[in-house]
């Protein structure tokens, strides 16, 4: 691959991780019906005649993961990577080559599963495109190893050299961002662009003066917050209007405000799945090539997303091609349109629009609220993560002057905004921000008939009219007695200020 020649003039050390290890026999690249035959004995086959499976680690291993970028590599590390390579050298595993992105620049991913969880091999091959023709002659750019027999749990990285164990994990979500992760830091470190946890999608509407215009819209959030449902969500745009849904979960941003397109199958957050709210995706979770992990399937074989049972963070994967609001295209030739997604319960209105240094620090403070997928126990909890992304490796504040320089270099091609999709006027009591609203404040923007005015203690600007909607009845200010309001502002800045104060490099 292209990359490889620029890998060389970065490594700052050997591997830290073996790429080639001995193992016993390799299934090279089974079919997809394949792999479900060779998943079958964990399957129960839903309603809708597609796979289910559960899984026993049912979240991400945040708290068992290392990257050797960000910590150092230990004798204990060295002496686990020996017991590893000895473990795995007479068992069965799964090849799988996949490609994540399309055309020139995309990497080419190889992932080694225990054939014994050939599940984890079906969502990994109904994940991302078909490898090269000439795959078995090519040195993949990414390698992972998924050792699910592992006593423990961990996931060992070393991003320089593209490789990842997964130990002691079935959970398919580990194997998906082993992979993501890589391609974020290659693109950063080798190519100047910037991974990033967002999807992407093209709105096609009439502006204020009539003319039928294409508008490229990226959406940050931490999983759970809205992303992929603002990201699917067709508007309520018929006619000559309408959506194409690029991506959900993760782009590569280029300097000239490019967003390529990493993959072919969505991996989507179930519980409260509904038709009236989420149709395209409602759609696209009953086609025979959705899989579903950790879902609820009763005896009568009918699934239930508000049966959280087996878990809060259930799960499925469907394809872009059983979405019948994409096209073939995944990558955005320019982005206009940047939503930062926060879920606030206080006193941020339902939308602001940014500066370039206003959305580069929207971008830094990443505000948004813990999820079922990180850590079940804590869903709910207000959180900060940098870019909403908990899969960044290497020193944050590079990632926030790396958006800022994109920004500046775009100028007013690129706009941001801050998008609530939690209440306004207290958890409690406070006036919800709805689905509906928010993907009507979205298409509005797209259409360029929002009008705006600055806030007098934030700065940023925020809606006075947005058509079709009593944007006025959501102002902190009638919402609360006015010092309690400045409390809050005061607040809300000191904690802003101290997080941001702890990046020495921005």
């Amino acid at each position: 691959m292209a990359t490889h020649a620029a890998k060389k003039q970065t490594e700052v050390h050997a591997p830290y991780l073996p790429r080639d290890l001995e193992l016993g026999a390799v299934l090279d690249n089974p079919s997809r019906d394949a792999l479900r035959e060779l998943a079958r004995p964990g399957e129960w086959t839903t309603i809708w005649g597609n796979a289910a499976y559960v899984s026993r680690v049912r979240s991400r291993s945040a708290k068992f993961s290392k990257n050797f970028v960000d910590e150092p590599f230990t004798d204990e590390d060295r002496a686990l990577v020996e017991a590893v390579r000895e473990h795995v050298r007479n068992r069965e595993f799964i090849q799988v080559d996949r490609t994540m992105g399309q055309g020139e620049g995309a990497y080419h991913c190889r992932a080694f599963v225990q054939k014994h969880a050939a599940r984890v091999a079906l969502f990994w091959h109904s994940a991302l495109f078909p490898p090269p023709a000439d795959y078995a002659a090519r040195e993949p750019d990414f390698v992972t190893y998924y050792v699910e027999d592992w006593p423990e749990r961990r996931v060992l990285i070393d991003a320089e050299h593209g490789v990842t164990y997964v130990l002691g994990i079935d959970y398919y979500g580990e194997c998906k961002k082993a992979f993501l992760r890589m391609g974020m830091y290659h693109t950063k470190t080798r190519r100047g662009g910037l991974g990033l946890h967002a999807g992407s999608k093209i709105l096609r509407v009439k502006n204020r003066s009539g003319a039928l215009v294409e508008r490229g819209a990226i959406f940050f959030g931490l999983s759970g917050t809205g992303k992929t449902s603002l990201t699917c969500h067709p508007h309520e745009l018929h006619g000559e209007e309408g959506v194409e849904i690029l991506q959900d979960d993760v782009v590569f941003m280029m300097p000239d405000g490019a967003c390529r397109g990493t993959e072919e199958g969505f991996y989507i957050k179930t519980d409260g799945l509904r038709p009236e709210d989420q149709p395209t995706l409602y759609d696209a979770i009953q086609k025979p090539r959705a899989l579903l992990e950790n879902v609820w399937v009763g005896p009568d074989r009918e699934v239930d997303f508000d049966n959280c049972a087996i878990s809060k963070n259930g799960r499925a994967i469907v394809l872009r091609s059983d979405i019948d609001l994409c096209g073939e295209r995944i990558d955005l030739e320019k982005v206009n349109l940047v939503f930062f997604i926060t879920r606030n319960y206080t006193i941020v209105p339902p939308v602001a629009r940014l500066t370039p240094v206003q959305g580069a620090a929207a971008f830094m403070l990443g505000e948004s609220i813990k999820t079922s997928a990180a850590d079940p126990s804590a869903a709910g909890e207000a959180v900060r993560e940098v870019g909403t992304n908990p899969f960044i490796v290497g020193p944050k504040y590079e990632e926030g002057n790396r958006f800022l320089e994109i920004l500046e270099r775009n100028g007013d091609e690129i706009q941001c905004f801050l998008l609530n999709t939690g209440k306004v006027g207290g958890k409690e009591a406070g006036k919800k921000i709805t689905l509906m609203m928010s993907q009507a404040i979205i298409r509005e923007i797209a259409r360029d008939t929002v009008e705006w005015t600055t806030d007098p203690d934030w700065g940023y600007e925020v809606p006075t009219q947005v058509p079709g909607m009593d944007i006025e009845a959501f102002d902190p200010r009638k919402l609360y007695a006015p010092e309690e309001y400045a409390q809050l502002c005061r607040t809300l800045k000191h904690e802003r200020k101290a997080w941001l104060e702890q990046f020495s490099g921005l």
